[in-house]
């Protein structure tokens, strides 16, 4: 399995699930690195990645991962999944990292209270969701967290205001619903920003702290 495969399993997944598949292509490498600042900080960690799709990100976890950190992923789509099963199988330093990664196939909400996370990284496309869905999540993420521990999210840079601006109706409604989620948050628990301006397309990374 290559990268290459890795594309091409994402391209046809945004083409039919545009809904949950929020790019083109999957995460670049300095996104991906600017996603995992946290990992392998501090002692022990058990880390939850929502939304890992082919695994760009989850590489890069796993490459900061110490022999005692644990990494547990949540994957709502199945031909995402049966993708990081394979990797697992054929990637080294996945395989490497297997007694030490579990997967699940569903969504972050669903996720029970007996889950605690020191750090939670997230890939998921909030813009392309409900408001409702979006507050769910984060509240999700909330409640995963242990106290003192880290959410990491990105979004892409001025892609809302681009399609508020060319939208009318309820798709401007929406996309304000999301903006107001997300930035409320931002606002109270956000603790640090990174610009990753050679991804494609260039994006923001927040920390924040419940």
């Amino acid at each position: 399995m290559n990268r290459l495969s890795d594309y091409q399993t994402f391209l046809t997944q945004f083409l039919r699930n545009y809904e949950t598949t929020g790019s083109i292509i999957p995460s670049g490498r300095a996104l991906g690195s600017a996603l995992c600042r946290y990992v392998g900080s501090g002692g022990a960690q058990k880390i939850l990645e929502a939304g890992p799709g082919t695994g760009a990100v989850t590489g890069c976890i796993i490459n900061q991962m110490r022999q005692e950190d644990e990494l547990w992923m949540v994957e709502l789509n199945p031909t995402f999944a049966a993708h990081l099963r394979s990797s697992f199988k054929h990637k080294p330093a996945f395989r490497d990292a297997e007694s030490r990664c579990h997967l699940i196939e569903g969504s972050v909400q669903q996720l029970g209270d007996e889950h605690q996370f020191d750090l939670v990284i997230s890939g998921l496309p909030l813009n392309n969701f409900s408001s409702e869905d979006v507050r769910a999540i984060l509240q999700a993420y909330a409640k995963l967290l242990k106290p003192g521990g880290v959410l990491s999210f990105f979004q892409y840079i001025l892609i809302r205001p681009a399609k508020m601006f060319v939208s009318a109706g309820p798709e401007r409604t929406r996309l304000k619903s999301v903006g107001d989620a997300i930035e409320g948050v931002l606002a109270e628990r956000e603790f640090a920003r990174e610009w990753v301006w050679v991804n494609v397309p260039p994006a923001w990374v927040h920390h924040i702290r419940f």
